[in-house]
């Protein structure tokens, strides 16, 4: 059986890196951006207001501009590698490094005594169940702009492919572009980064699988094996 092709349709830069590794497994894999990633409009609260910031995504360090660097003093609790190393480069000392998204941060915050947090977010973030003892103050530094399906990827979906999808508004746009070019649900597959994520894409696909825990790298492995077999997951699910 030939294996179906990928489609990765994440914001830039992570397109570029999730397609070199996907190429890397030797997957069919076309990109096209869905969204673009742009700066938001923000007012930043003074440094002193807070012991703690924390960083969800690499973004708010490229769209967050100067006015981040009054935070540079604060310890900053990250997720991710790829964020990690972008905290530092921009000159952050990381206190801690998660996975599998921020709240599983806070116990290091609670670990460390943090009481008053910044949360540099994007506009489409998750709500955080913090302890009683950790105020988090979420400001948004940057959005997403959603960007139309070329009629070249929506010729490659209607062939029949696996999609990407990192974010429940990328699920929801791409459910919403793919019913604009007509093309049909049943000819997609769609690997998730969450079962929240399978959720916002809605119902009719050919199969949804989502990961146990947010790590693109367990996305991708789970995005080659639909790739091969079209069907495959910790929540997959026909609908």
């Amino acid at each position: 059986m030939k294996a179906a092709p990928l489609v990765v349709i994440r914001p830039e830069p992570g397109n570029a890196t999730t397609l070199a590794a996907a190429r890397d497994l030797g997957l069919e894999v076309y990109g096209e951006p869905l969204f673009r990633i742009v700066a938001a409009s923000w007012n930043p609260p003074p440094a002193a207001e807070f012991d703690a910031v924390m960083i969800g995504s690499a973004n708010a360090l490229r769209h967050g501009g100067g006015a981040l660097n009054q935070y540079k003093g604060l310890p900053a609790y990250v997720v991710g590698k790829t964020t990690a190393q972008a905290s530092r480069d921009a000159g952050f000392t990381v206190a801690a490094t998660g996975s599998g998204g921020l709240q599983n941060l806070l116990a290091h915050l609670a670990r460390d005594g943090r009481q008053r947090v910044l949360r540099l977010a994007g506009a489409e973030h998750v709500a955080l169940d913090s302890a009683p003892s950790t105020a988090i103050t979420t400001v948004v530094v940057y959005k997403a702009q959603p960007l139309r399906l070329t009629s070249a990827c929506a010729a490659q979906l209607a062939l029949g492919a696996v999609a990407m999808l990192h974010s429940a508004a990328a699920a929801r746009h791409f459910a919403a572009e793919c019913e604009r070019a007509t093309i049909a649900r049943g000819l997609i597959s769609l690997a998730c980064l969450s079962p929240r994520i399978a959720s916002a894409a809605g119902v009719g696909w050919a199969s949804v699988a989502s990961v146990e825990r947010p790590d693109d790298t367990a996305l991708l492995a789970l995005a080659e094996r639909m790739c091969q077999t079209d069907r495959f997951g910790v929540t997959d699910d026909k609908n």
